[in-house]
């Protein structure tokens, strides 16, 4: 049965992966400012880096993401791609969301990105956190722990891909109208969190269907909320694989929920609005290059 399902998705994501028309083929909207002061400002820091039709979409998840969050009134979605080239982009901002690889190719590892990423958390700014995201070398550990609640480290922590339904939630905003959902994902687990779990409210846990126990312990905690010290609100989600799993309206309305929880901004008590068709999926995709002849 689990092997029947991922050959269906897998064959959804070679379906989307082939799909004619592409954002990529356009001009993304790039770091285009909202003129509105008064608006959300919520960044999506996407990684250009690509990997396989319909996995590790970084660009087209987070173009996803964004126009799902535009369906909020009030809220002002902006796309950057790897890191923000202007430094107005991140000024003001009330959320920032990242989705790119993690490990030795972390973003954050550049430059001086983890210090401009802390300022803004000193500044009480909510962060998200995708798939990769707490997948840091383990000297980055603890100041990793100090901005999501939690880090992957290597030796200790575990990643691997299994399809999990969840269909109940926890009793939070970030839940609200989120409906049962199935995906097959690849999920970062057994993690490092902070000290006593302080601050640190877990969201959803799941276990491979091979593991000896199906015991759902901290360690099967794959989605969760961390509120630091200064007030600020970081939602993290270690699963965000496969771009078909947006076909799920409540993946949808989940990750769209946690965002806007991150970003200080009110979640309807139905959830947030996140109308998409399946068939739309196909346009954020690029294009499989053409074979050679």
């Amino acid at each position: 049965m689990q092997m029947a399902r991922r050959l269906l998705w897998f064959a959804f994501g070679l379906l989307l992966g082939a799909a004619p028309a592409s954002l990529w083929s356009q001009e993304l909207p790039i770091e285009v400012l909202p003129t509105d002061s008064k608006l959300a400002k919520i960044v999506l820091i996407a990684g250009s880096k690509a990997f396989k039709p319909g996995e590790h979409e970084y660009v087209a998840g987070c173009a996803v993401l964004a126009d799902l969050l535009k369906q909020t009134p009030g809220v002002a979605p902006v796309l950057a791609l790897d890191w923000p080239k202007k430094s107005e982009t991140l000024a003001g901002a009330k959320g920032i969301v990242c989705l790119f690889d993690g490990g030795d190719k972390h973003a954050l590892l550049a430059a001086d990105r983890m210090a401009q990423l802390w300022k803004l958390a000193d500044e009480g700014v909510g962060l998200v956190g995708f798939h990769q995201f707490v997948d840091v070398p383990k000297d980055v550990g603890d100041r990793m722990r100090d901005l999501a609640g939690a880090a992957w480290e290597k030796g200790h922590s575990q990643r691997a891909h299994w399809v999990t339904r969840f269909g109940t939630f926890a009793e939070h905003p970030v839940c609200r109208g989120v409906t049962p959902f199935e995906i097959d994902d690849g999920w970062l687990f057994k993690l490092r969190f902070v000290p006593e779990m302080k601050g640190v409210t877990p969201l959803l846990r799941t276990v491979s269907p091979k593991a000896a126990s199906q015991e759902l312990t901290d360690e099967a905690i794959v989605s969760w909320l961390f509120e630091r010290s200064n007030g600020g609100r970081s939602f993290n989600f270690t699963g965000t694989h496969l771009h078909a799993s947006l076909a799920e309206e409540g993946y949808r309305r989940f990750l769209v929920n946690g965002i806007l929880w991150s970003a200080g901004v009110e979640i309807p008590k139905s959830g947030a609005p996140v109308a998409l068709t399946t068939t739309g999926l196909n346009k954020y995709l690029k294009p499989a290059p053409a074979a050679k002849k």
